[in-house]
C-alpha cells in the first residue's frame, strides 16, 4: 500500500500543537455528588427519571461519543448498547446500518430525532455537540412516534449552556489504514492457473490457446495500486453560558476525512469527506413562565464519489503493467472485460456537494401552575448536488471507445415537522400523575432536476465540467420524462404524515409504575384504510422500595417490568397504475382489426400500513451501592404485512410475475438482552468503570402471502442467492449443499450430477432421487447474527486514564459474491491457488480451476463465516495536572493517543466481515463493500 507523502509525516509529528477538547476528568470534590444525581432518560416529547422507565430503552452519553475519530457518532455506538446492531460504513463519510432488535421492516430506515426534527440521516452531526441519546427499542416506547418508528427510533439533544462562559476546543489528527487485504495471486500464478483452467475446460487445446509469460510479462498487485494510507483530521471550537436570561452554545467544526482510495493524477475522484459544520443553541426566559428557543444546524460536505474499483482490482489479472510502457498511457486489458482499476480510479469523477441547514423555533408557556404547552416548528432543508463524468478512453481500441458523458443531479428536500403538546403534572400524596395530548403534522417533499450531456471537454477542473460545452444537451425535470438512451430519470415526492397522541404516566410511591399511550397516524402514503390507530402500554414494579425488603442487603434496587405495543410504517415501496401497452389491431371482428391494449405490469393498488407489535419483560437490578447494575429482558417483535415482492406466477401474460409487490410478508424477531455495568472509585484518585452487553436474535419468516416465495438479490448467469420464505431468517441464502469435489470421472458420471467430471463440486442430492436438479437446493445460512456483543474497561489512575472496547457478532453467514461472479480470466485469490483440486486426492474443499457455469451455481461454498471478535477502540490519555493547567489560564488539558478498529479476528475470505448493505434483503452479500480501516490517532482536549 503506498505510504503517506512527507507533507502528513510532518504534520503527524507536530501534532502536538493542534490537537482535541473536552474536559472529560471531574474535580475531586464533585464525584461524590454525581453520584448522587437522578438519571433522566429522553422520552418522546419528554424526559422521565431512568428508575420510572417500564420500557426498553438505552443510553448514550456524551463521554461514549467523545474522541472518537467517526464522521458519523452512530459509528462510535458500536458494541454500546444491547438489542442494538450497528453495522459501519468504511466509506469516509457513509451511514450505519441500525438494527434494532432484528429487522422491522424491508423498507425505511431507522428514525432519528434532533431537537424535534425527524430524519433517516445524522452525517450533518458534529458528535461534539451531542449531548446525550436515547435508543428507543420496545414498540411501548416507539409507539408515541406512531408511522416514524417502525424501524426504530434514537432521540438526540444537543448541548445545551447555562453559567459561565465555557469555551472548548477539540482537535485530533489520524491515520486510516486498510488492514486484512485479501491476498491474490501474482503474474507467474495466474499465467499457471489460466493455463491450467484451458487444460481443463477446452477438449483439445492449441499451443496458440496458452498464454506465458513473455506475453504478458506484467506483475501488478491492484489492491496495493488504488488503496493508500490516508489522514483524519478533526477539528471543533464550542462556547456556552448564560448572558442574563439567555443561555447558549455555540460551536463551528471541520472534519477532513481523505478516503482510502489512492487519488491521484490530478484529474480524479478518490473517496474523500469534508464537513464544515455550525451549530447555535439558543434559549430566552421571557417571564418566569414563558420560555423561547432556536436550535440552529448548519453543515456543508463535499464527498467525492469513486466509481468503486475494489472489484475490479480483485478481478483484473496482474499480468498487466498500469501503464502501457509503449505508449505511456494506461494499460488496455484484453484477457477480460475489466477496466483498468487504476485507470478507472483516475478518469471518472464524481462528486456530491451539499449544504443543510435544521432549523427548530420552540416555544414553551407554563399556565394555571401544573399545565405546560410546548410548540415547536422543524425544517430540514438541503439539497445535494452531484456531478458523474465518464471520459472517452483512448487507451481503449478505437472500436470500444465511447462519447464522454456529463450527469448533474440537483435534488431538493424540504422537510418539516410541527408538533404542539399540553402537559399536566399533579402529585396528589404518593399517587404521581402525568398526562400528555399533542397533535404533530411531518411533510416531506423531494425533487429533483437531471442534466444530460456529451462530448463535454474535461480539463482536470470543476468548472470545466460544464453541460453548455456538450452536445446532445438533454433534461429530466421531475417526471417530465422517463428513461430512454440511457439517460437517468428524475424523481419528484411528497409524503404527508398527520397525528393525534395521547400519553398516561402514573406511579405510587415511585413503587408501581404505568405508561399507556395512543396514537393516531393519517398517511398520505396509503390510498385505503389511512388512518391507524397504534396503542402501547408499559407497567413496572420496584420491588425493592416494598416494604418488605426493607431489611434486605443485597439489592438497591429490583425493578419488574412488562410493556407491549403496536406501531406501523405507510412508507412503503408502491405502485399506483399499471403499465398498459396498446396494440394496434389487436382485436378482430370478422376480418377487421382493431387498436386494443394489454396490461403488461399488475400492480396493487390497495397497498396498505405495515405494523408491527411487540411485547417485553424485564429486570432491573443494582448492588453494592449502586456501584454494580445489571438488566435483562425477553423481547417478541413480530410485523406482518410487510410490503416487498413475491413470485406470482399464475399472473398470466405480465411482465412482473415474479415481483409483484403487495403486503406479503411477516416475520418475527425475538431474544434476549443483557447488559452489565460496574463503577467504582477503589481509592483516592482511582476509578474503574467495567461494561458488557449480550444479544440473542432469532429471526423468521412466518407467513408469505398465498404461500408464495422469492428468489432476489445479487444472481449470476440467471440464478439468484437469496430466497424469502416462511420459515427462515430474512436475506437467506439458497443454492446448493456442496458434499465435497469429486476425485474421478467414475465418481461424477454415478453422481446424478448432470455433465460433471472429476474436479467438480459435488452437490448433495437432497432429495434422494438420484439427479441433481434446483428441487435439490436448500437453505445455506442466514446473513442475520444469532448474537452480538460487547465490552470494555475504563480506568483512571491519578491524571492518567485508560480505556478498551471490544466488539463481535457470531451465527451469521457472509455470501462472497466477490469470489462467486466469475465470468472468465478473473483473477484468483491465493487460497484458490493453494487449495484447488489438482488431481484425485488433492483437494475435496476447492474445485479446479474453471470458468464452467455449473461449478459457479449459488452453493455452499460461497458462504462463509461471518463471526469476528474485533477490538473496536483502545484510548490512553493523560490530564494535565490542575495547578500546571491553572499557571497556563485553562481549566483542563488531556493528551491521548487511540486506535480504532486495530485488530479484527475472523475466517471470512474478504476485507472485513462486516458487510455495510442497506438493503436489508441483500444484508451479508459481499459485493464490492467499501473496507474498514483501523485508524490511529492522537487529540487534544481543552476547556478554558
Amino acid at each position: 500500500m503506498k505510504q503517506t507523502n512527507l507533507k502528513y509525516s510532518c504534520l503527524i509529528a507536530v501534532l502536538y500543537f493542534g490537537m482535541n477538547v473536552n474536559g472529560q476528568v471531574a474535580p475531586k470534590d464533585t464525584v461524590a455528588k454525581e453520584q448522587k444525581i437522578e438519571e433522566v432518560v429522553l422520552i418522546g416529547y419528554g424526559t422521565q427519571k431512568k428508575e420510572n422507565i417500564t420500557g426498553s430503552i438505552g443510553l448514550v452519553t456524551a463521554k461514549d461519543l467523545a474522541d472518537k475519530p467517526n464522521a458519523n457518532p452512530l459509528n462510535s455506538v458500536q458494541g454500546k448498547l444491547a438489542g442494538v446492531n450497528i453495522v459501519t460504513s468504511g466509506t469516509p463519510g457513509g451511514s450505519p446500518r441500525v438494527d434494532i432488535r432484528g429487522v422491522g421492516s424491508l423498507s425505511g430506515n431507522t428514525v432519528f430525532i434532533v431537537d424535534g426534527m425527524l430524519t433517516e440521516d445524522i452525517s450533518f452531526l458534529n458528535p461534539q455537540d451531542i449531548e446525550s441519546m436515547s435508543v428507543l427499542k420496545d414498540p411501548s416506547s416507539l409507539a408515541i412516534f406512531g408511522a416514524k418508528a417502525a424501524n426504530g427510533a434514537v432521540i438526540i439533544k444537543t448541548k445545551t449552556g447555562k453559567g459561565k462562559p465555557i469555551f472548548n476546543v477539540n482537535s485530533y489528527l489520524g491515520i486510516k489504514t486498510v488492514t486484512n487485504v485479501p491476498k491474490m495471486v501474482n503474474g507467474d500464478q495466474y499465467i499457471e492457473l489460466y493455463n491450467e483452467k484451458v487444460r481443463n475446460d477446452v477438449l483439445n487445446p492449441k499451443p496458440s490457446d496458452f498464454i506465458t509469460k513473455a506475453q504478458y510479462p506484467g506483475n501488478t498487485d491492484w489492491f496495493n495500486e488504488i488503496l493508500r494510507t490516508s489522514i483524519i483530521n478533526s477539528n471543533d471550537f464550542s462556547a456556552s453560558g448564560s448572558l442574563g436570561k439567555l443561555n447558549y452554545y455555540g460551536s463551528v467544526g471541520y472534519l477532513q476525512d481523505e478516503g482510502n482510495l489512492a487519488a491521484g493524477q490530478g484529474i480524479n475522484s478518490g473517496s474523500g469527506f469534508n464537513r464544515f459544520n455550525t451549530k447555535l443553541n439558543l434559549s430566552y426566559k421571557i417571564t418566569d413562565n414563558i420560555t423561547i428557543g432556536n436550535n440552529f444546524s448548519f453543515s456543508k460536505t463535499r464527498t467525492d464519489v469513486a466509481q468503486n474499483p475494489l472489484l475490479d482490482a480483485r478481478n483484473a489479472p496482474p499480468v498487466y503493467d498500469v501503464m502501457n510502457p509503449a505508449t505511456g498511457d494506461y494499460q488496455y486489458i484484453t484477457l477480460i472485460n475489466v477496466p483498468n482499476p487504476r485507470a478507472k480510479l483516475d478518469l471518472y469523477r464524481s462528486q456530491v456537494r451539499q449544504e443543510r441547514l435544521l432549523n427548530n423555533v420552540w416555544a414553551e408557556i407554563k399556565f394555571l401552575k401544573d399545565f405546560t404547552f410546548r410548540s415547536s416548528y422543524s425544517t430540514d432543508n438541503y439539497s445535494p448536488s452531484q456531478y458523474e463524468y465518464t471520459p472517452t478512453l483512448l487507451y481503449v481500441p478505437v472500436s470500444s471507445q465511447k462519447q464522454s458523458t456529463l450527469i448533474t443531479r440537483d435534488n431538493r428536500y424540504r422537510n418539516y415537522v410541527w408538533d404542539n403538546t399540553i402537559n399536566w403534572k399533579k402529585d396528589f400524596g404518593n399517587h404521581n400523575l402525568e398526562l400528555l395530548a399533542g397533535f404533530s403534522r411531518i411533510r416531506d417533499s423531494r425533487s429533483e432536476d437531471v442534466w444530460t450531456a456529451k462530448n463535454v471537454n474535461y480539463n482536470g477542473t470543476n468548472g470545466s465540467l460544464n453541460i453548455g460545452s456538450g452536445t446532445d444537451i438533454f433534461n429530466y425535470h421531475d417526471t417530465a420524462a422517463a428513461v430512454t438512451d440511457g439517460r437517468p430519470a428524475a424523481t419528484q415526492d411528497q409524503q404527508r404524515i398527520e397525528s393525534f397522541f395521547g400519553r398516561i404516566n402514573y406511579d405510587y410511591a415511585g413503587k408501581y409504575l404505568l405508561n399507556a399511550s395512543v396514537r393516531r397516524d393519517a398517511s398520505s402514503q396509503i390510498s385505503t384504510d389511512r388512518y391507524k390507530t397504534f396503542p402501547a402500554v408499559s407497567v413496572g414494579w420496584v420491588v425493592s422500595k416494598e416494604s418488605f425488603m426493607s431489611e434486605q442487603n443485597v439489592f438497591d434496587l429490583l425493578k419488574l417490568r412488562a410493556s407491549w405495543g403496536k406501531l406501523g410504517n405507510p412508507r412503503v415501496k408502491r405502485d399506483f397504475s399499471p403499465i398498459v401497452t396498446n396494440i394496434g389491431g389487436g382485436v378482430y371482428y370478422g376480418n377487421n382489426g382493431y387498436p386494443a391494449g394489454t396490461v403488461d405490469r399488475v400492480i396493487d393498488p390497495s397497498i396498505g400500513w405495515e405494523t408491527t407489535t411487540g411485547s417485553d419483560f424485564g429486570v432491573e437490578m443494582a448492588f453494592l451501592n449502586n456501584k454494580l447494575k445489571v438488566e435483562g429482558t425477553y423481547y417478541n417483535k413480530e410485523s406482518k404485512d410487510i410490503v416487498y415482492a413475491i413470485n406470482q406466477a399464475t399472473i398470466s401474460g405480465a411482465s412482473n410475475p415474479y415481483d409483484f409487490t403487495t403486503n406479503a410478508y411477516s416475520f418475527r424477531n425475538k431474544g434476549f438482552e443483557v447488559s452489565v455495568n460496574y463503577n467504582a472509585n477503589l481509592s483516592e484518585g482511582v476509578k474503574l468503570g467495567v461494561y458488557g452487553n449480550f444479544t440473542t436474535l432469532k429471526n423468521e419468516i412466518t407467513n408469505v402471502y398465498q404461500d408464495s416465495f422469492l428468489e432476489t438479490g445479487a444472481s449470476l448467469f440467471g440464478n439468484s442467492i437469496v430466497r424469502l420464505q416462511a420459515g427462515q431468517a430474512v436475506g437467506s441464502y439458497y443454492g446448493y449443499e456442496v458434499a465435497g469435489v469429486f476425485q474421478t470421472d467414475a465418481e461424477a458420471a454415478a453422481s446424478g450430477q448432470n455433465g460433471a467430471k472429476a474436479g467438480w463440486f459435488k452437490f448433495s442430492d437432497l432429495d434422494g432421487n438420484g439427479v441433481i436438479d434446483t428441487r435439490d437446493k436448500t437453505f445455506l445460512g442466514s446473513p442475520i447474527p444469532k448474537g452480538t456483543y460487547g465490552f470494555g474497561i475504563n480506568l483512571t489512575v491519578h491524571s492518567m486514564d485508560f480505556g478498551i472496547d471490544f466488539q463481535g457478532v457470531f451465527g451469521n453467514k457472509i455470501y462472497n459474491y466477490n469470489r462467486e461472479q466469475r465470468y472468465g480470466n478473473e483473477s484468483w485469490d491465493l487460497d484458490m491457488y493453494n487449495n484447488r483440486w489438482t488431481g484425485a486426492g488433492t483437494s475435496n474443499t476447492n474445485s479446479m480451476i474453471t470458468s464452467n457455469q455449473s461449478v459457479i451455481l449459488p452453493s455452499s461454498f460461497y458462504v462463509e463465516d461471518g463471526s469476528y471478535f474485533r477490538i473496536r477502540n483502545i484510548q490512553v490519555g493523560y490530564n494535565l495536572p490542575s495547578s500546571l493547567a491553572q499557571s497556563l489560564s485553562v481549566k483542563k488539558l488531556r493528551i491521548y493517543l487511540s486506535a480504532q478498529n486495530p485488530l479484527t479476528i475472523f475466517k471470512y475470505n474478504g476485507f472485513s466481515p462486516e458487510i455495510n448493505n442497506t438493503d436489508r434483503v441483500q444484508m451479508g452479500i459481499d459485493n464490492n463493500i467499501y473496507p474498514i480501516s483501523a485508524i490511529y490517532t492522537m487529540g487534544m482536549n481543552l476547556t478554558f
